[in-house]
């Protein structure tokens, strides 16, 4: 017979926190079922998902071997790089005007 597990149970089955649980469940990144308020967890998917991410490589941040894209979309802006470095000097510029003073005198 299959064994099901509450969310408490399943935190504590693959050792993390049982909001990551239940965060990572909603994504649809845990296998689990919600079919009334809980959650509930079927223990040979949790198994066979740990086995799936024990074939994962690890995103250490270290080496040559880490592989990053980043996809950039340009929504509008400038059209050439020197009209760009023009604005963005003028908006930097110090102001040469002295603010005007609110004082009186008696």
């Amino acid at each position: 017979m299959t064994r099901t597990l509450d969310l408490e149970e399943a935190a504590q089955f693959l050792h993390l926190h049982p909001d990551t649980v239940q965060r990572r469940a909603r994504a649809g990144e845990i296998p689990a079922a919600k079919p009334g308020k809980l959650w509930v967890f079927i223990e040979d998917d949790l198994v066979a998902y740990l086995k799936s991410l024990q074939n994962r490589p690890r995103q250490t941040g270290k080496g040559e071997d880490h592989q990053c894209s980043i996809s950039v979309v340009k929504h509008g802006g400038w059209t050439s790089s020197t009209q760009a470095a023009r604005e963005l000097g003028a908006r930097l510029a110090r102001r040469t005007k002295r603010p005007r003073r609110n004082c009186t005198t008696s």
